[in-house]
Order: C-alpha cells, then sequence, then structure tokens
C-alpha cells in the first residue's frame, strides 16, 4: 500500500514523467530531487528500482524502448535504433516481431558504452548494441524522430537503416533476410540516399546496398549519382563460397539481373 509522501515534488515528477519510460538519476537530479529522496519514494512504494540509477514507476511494465528513451533524453547518449528494427518501427517489414525475444538493433558510435543498468535488465528482448563507425563522420546524416505513446526516440530513417541493414550481412543478418527488406523500400528518398552513401565509410555495405537495390529494381536507384560515392577496389567477400558478382565485386549467392547488364 502506498505511503503519504510530500506532494510537491513527487506530483512534479509524476507529472514530467512520460508513461513507459525510465528515470535516469541524472534527470532525478536536474528536478532537485536526490537518491536519498528517490528511495524514499520507492521505500513509499511510488517508484521502483530496476538498477543501479535508473527507476520506473512502480507496477509500470516498461519495455527497451523506454530504456532508449532515458539514454537519449536524459544521458545524452549518442545511440539510435537502427537496421530492421527502425523499419519496423516506420511500418516496414511487418514480417517482423518486435515482442517478446525479438532482436532488437541499437547503434553508437565506436567508443561508445551503455550503462549497466541498461545492459542488465530483462527487456524480454534481445538487445544488441552495435559500436560502429559507419557514419562516423556524420553521425546525424538519416537519423529522425518516433512518437512512442507520451515520448519520442531517435531513430534511423529508412534509408540508413536500410544501409545499416548492409552492414550487419553476413555477421548478424542473412543476405536473404536483407533482400526482403530492400524489396520493401521502394520509395527511398534519392537526395538522402546519395547524401548517405556518400558519407558511408562501409565499402562492403554500399556495394551490398546497391546491388540488393538493384536486383529489386527500385527506380530510385538510376537518380544516383555514383560517380560521387567511394566504392572502393578489390573483391569483397559477403558469402563465403558465393558466385561473384563482377559490377559490384561481391560474393552473392547466385547469378541475378544484375548480371545481364554486366
Amino acid at each position: 500500500m502506498k505511503k503519504k509522501a510530500k506532494p510537491s515534488k513527487l506530483n512534479s515528477l509524476l507529472s514530467q514523467w512520460p508513461k513507459g519510460t525510465v528515470a535516469a538519476q541524472e534527470w532525478l537530479y536536474s528536478l532537485n530531487i536526490p537518491r536519498q529522496l528517490v528511495e524514499g519514494y520507492r521505500r513509499s512504494g511510488w517508484v521502483q528500482r530496476i538498477g543501479r540509477g535508473a527507476y520506473a514507476r512502480s507496477g509500470e511494465k516498461i519495455d527497451w524502448l523506454g530504456g532508449v528513451y532515458a539514454l537519449q533524453k536524459y544521458l545524452h547518449l549518442p545511440v539510435h535504433v537502427g537496421a530492421k528494427t527502425a523499419l519496423e518501427l516506420q511500418g516496414y517489414a511487418h514480417f517482423l516481431p518486435l515482442g517478446k525475444g525479438a532482436n532488437v538493433h541499437l547503434f553508437g558510435p565506436p567508443i561508445q558504452r551503455l550503462p549497466i543498468w541498461f545492459l542488465r535488465y530483462n527487456w524480454e528482448s534481445k538487445v544488441q548494441f552495435h559500436a560502429s563507425s559507419l557514419f562516423l563522420g556524420k553521425p546525424d546524416a538519416g537519423l529522425t524522430e518516433k512518437t512512442i505513446g507520451e515520448y519520442s526516440v531517435r531513430l534511423s530513417a529508412p534509408e540508413r537503416a536500410a544501409l545499416e541493414v548492409a552492414s550487419l550481412v553476413p555477421q548478424k543478418e542473412t543476405f536473404e533476410g536483407a533482400k526482403l527488406l530492400l524489396d520493401g523500400l521502394a520509395t527511398l528518398r534519392p537526395e538522402l540516399v546519395q547524401e548517405l552513401l556518400e558519407a558511408c565509410r562501409s565499402i562492403k555495405a554500399k556495394r551490398l546496398f546497391l546491388y540488393l537495390a538493384e536486383e529489386c529494381e527500385h527506380p530510385w536507384v538510376q537518380k544516383l549519382d555514383l560517380d560521387k560515392v567511394n566504392l572502393g577496389s578489390g573483391k569483397r567477400s559477403v558469402i563465403a563460397g558465393g558466385h561473384l558478382n563482377v559490377k559490384y565485386q561481391i560474393t552473392v549467392p547466385e547469378v541475378s539481373r544484375v548480371e545481364k547488364g554486366v
């Protein structure tokens, strides 16, 4: 049973706390709520501790998105939702599950580390954090916001998410899965795709992305200026023992339509 607590700070906290999100101690400090007072709220039954320096409303179920909100909003970490997880959140890839046990992909710069409370909490999803240098020189390119209930999170726009998917093949994503995802992206914005291709640091990801886009016969591919895109030199192995696509110098499972134009 919840005990009575001083209304001023508690009411202020609850009114500013988006439902379904984690409250990080750093944010509580900004509200002049020290750790001792939060512990008092916990003992009174108003909040529950989910890890060191992280709290949820008592009796409220939180998911990984509520945790990501805290990373972005309160800890100001350069972490975003990416790859196929970002596509699903924006209405693409409807066949992908985001419920219990689903794979969730988060991206951040190479030196980024996530707080212990986020890593250890049971989100009921398999959260994978990719410390990536994919867009190191232009880290905010192709990022957008998505509203989830009372809050919003930063995530990759479909154009960036598609390149992130390509970068995960074959270690974290299958070739077939990447092709299926690209097949549903017929309306990508060529201007943003061009910007991202020029900024992307992975030769393999760019070649595979372009190969799959041509395989899917997306019209926006024809609007790209590949003379401005560094596609490197030499071969890149995507599928071990696969067929070499001459145009993009990557190994793929089988001969395809792209080969006909080579």
